[in-house]
């Protein structure tokens, strides 16, 4: 699960701030309607996750492709 480019599908425009080493600053902008989906979609994604109290660490991590 990719929150980054879920809150993208959402509607939202995800912005790279700023790289200082291998950390990545980003912010998150968009209308209420916008971040309303991105909130339906990810309870939808955490329901749909098995093992539910397993860790999330890669909530934001990026994909390969």
């Amino acid at each position: 699960m990719n929150i980054l480019k879920m809150a993208g599908d959402a509607g939202m425009l995800v912005v790279l701030d700023g790289r200082i080493g291998r950390t990545e600053y980003r912010s998150v902008h968009g209308t209420f309607d916008a971040f309303q989906r991105f909130v339906q979609a990810l309870e939808s994604a955490l329901a749909n996750v098995d093992g539910s109290d397993g860790p999330r660490g890669d909530l934001c991590e990026e994909s390969s492709s």
